[in-house]
């Protein structure tokens, strides 16, 4: 089969490896869709400490089931699905809390497991999860990013009403505000990019450039109380910090951002007992797909159609193109040639740069 193999830092080809075949209990997907994530770039510039390579990268992915192993029951060939990259151990600590996604010895499909940036891959029948009726490839590819939004929504406890300030209009700050939205809470957003902003404010958010006056903004729309609930989805030491000063007493914060190994935040130490608020990381996503997927199909997630469509097997010429200028495209996915050139219902206004 044909794969899309990052060998080094950047350096990703096109290169040939045999068809998997699924044991025990796992099932093989023929991939039709494949985002691009921060992840996936990370591991291309080399900035990803759990990659190994050669990896074949790709976590939010899309297809349909071709072979099944034995045991495997709930699955037939022909079933269109979404996979689940997350898989943990089920005995260590975590998993034994029921909560996999911090599992001790978590493996992840596309970095410790050949990923969706193939024509076939192989997952645990667990991690399969059925695409619902009417629902396009590309628009069910954005079940896991959305799955991280819902999971750092209930982390944060979003409540309807509420005033949620997000940090970051990427892709997932995007899935944020959506997911928020969709549990009655007023999103205020911010972002640097002008660009970003702009997209925000499409799906909804109310925006605040994030400029040196941002602070004092959130405070004068809070009445001088700061942000009940404050999620941070930039991955920069500098936001992290400034939740503290964002964020009301007794509000919440949640850190969805990643910052490099290493990396040490500070906070004022006073205010961490003075306003006695509540700081929660989000890692991925628990039990939390199918909520995504009822959000996707019910319309309430509407990011998607900002994503640009590629060739799969243009995927280095791609890659190397965001390395240059990561705002090329807000939002890529890499996708067969029979998905570019059929439209499915629900797919949305999806822009098309396969050529």
């Amino acid at each position: 089969m044909q794969a899309a193999i990052i060998h080094a830092p950047f350096d990703m080809q096109l290169g040939s490896r045999q068809v998997p075949q699924p044991g025990p209990g796992e099932v093989r997907v023929s991939v039709r869709v494949a985002g691009i994530c921060a992840s996936d770039m990370y591991i291309y510039l080399g900035k990803n400490p759990y990659a190994n390579y050669p990896v074949v990268a790709g976590h939010e992915i899309a297809g349909v089931v071709d072979r099944v192993g034995s045991g495997v029951v709930d699955l037939e060939p022909g079933t269109r699905v979404v996979v689940e990259p997350f898989i943990s151990c089920g005995s260590c600590f975590p998993c034994r809390l029921g909560r996999s996604n911090c599992c001790a010895r978590l493996q992840i499909i596309g970095i410790h497991r050949a990923g969706g940036y193939a024509e076939h891959l192989i997952a645990p029948a667990k991690n399969i999860h059925r695409v619902l009726d009417g629902m396009s490839f590309a628009t069910a590819s954005f079940a896991e990013p959305v799955a991280i939004a819902v999971h750092a929504c209930r982390r944060g406890n979003v409540s309807t009403g509420e005033y949620v300030l997000i940090l970051g209009c990427g892709p997932i700050g995007l899935a944020l505000i959506e997911v928020a939205k969709a549990r009655g809470a007023r999103v205020v957003a911010t972002d640097v990019l002008h660009s970003r902003l702009e997209i925000a404010s499409r799906v909804g958010a109310e925006v605040v450039q994030a400029d040196d006056e941002m602070v004092s903004t959130i405070l004068d729309q809070t009445h001088g109380e700061g942000a009940p609930v404050v999620i941070e989805a930039t991955g920069t030491v500098k936001a992290i910090e400034q939740t503290v000063s964002l964020v009301a007493a007794a509000g919440r914060i949640v850190i969805v951002g990643l910052v490099k190994e290493g990396a040490i935040v500070g906070f004022p130490g006073l205010d961490l007992t003075r306003k006695e608020m509540t700081i929660v990381g989000s890692r991925a996503s628990v039990n939390c797909f199918p909520e995504s997927l009822e959000l996707l199909a019910g319309g309430a997630i509407t990011y998607p159609r900002v994503a640009t469509k590629f060739k799969m097997w243009e995927a280095p010429q791609v890659f190397a193109r965001l390395a240059e200028n990561p705002q090329f495209v807000h939002k890529g996915l890499l996708v067969l040639e029979e998905e570019i050139s059929g439209r499915s219902a629900g797919e949305g206004n999806f822009s098309n740069k396969a050529s």
